[in-house]
């Protein structure tokens, strides 16, 4: 399994991303964490295949209607929040 992080910049609170990201990786197949950040970023940490995360990466980056993503850039990986098998939203 192949883990990442990304911090994702933009109009990605207040429009229902973190409630997306889950819909996307639930259906890609991928696990992790994501939350919102104080300064209006969104943080994601992922599990998935190399394939997986390269398409998770893809669509972060387009976010849901009602989104404007400036920036998916990558984080160093955390485990902190994973729930084995999951894709949590972290308050």
């Amino acid at each position: 399994m192949a883990e990442a992080g990304y911090r994702v910049t933009g109009r990605v609170q207040g429009v229902g991303f973190r409630w997306w990201t889950r819909s996307l990786a639930t259906r890609l197949g991928v696990t992790g964490t994501v939350r919102n950040m104080p300064d209006g970023a969104v943080v994601v940490h992922a599990r998935g295949s190399d394939e997986q995360l390269a398409s998770f990466h893809v669509e972060l980056g387009k976010g849901p209607f009602g989104s404007r993503v400036t920036a998916v850039e990558p984080l160093p990986f955390s485990a902190d929040g994973f729930a084995d098998g999951e894709f949590v939203i972290v308050r």
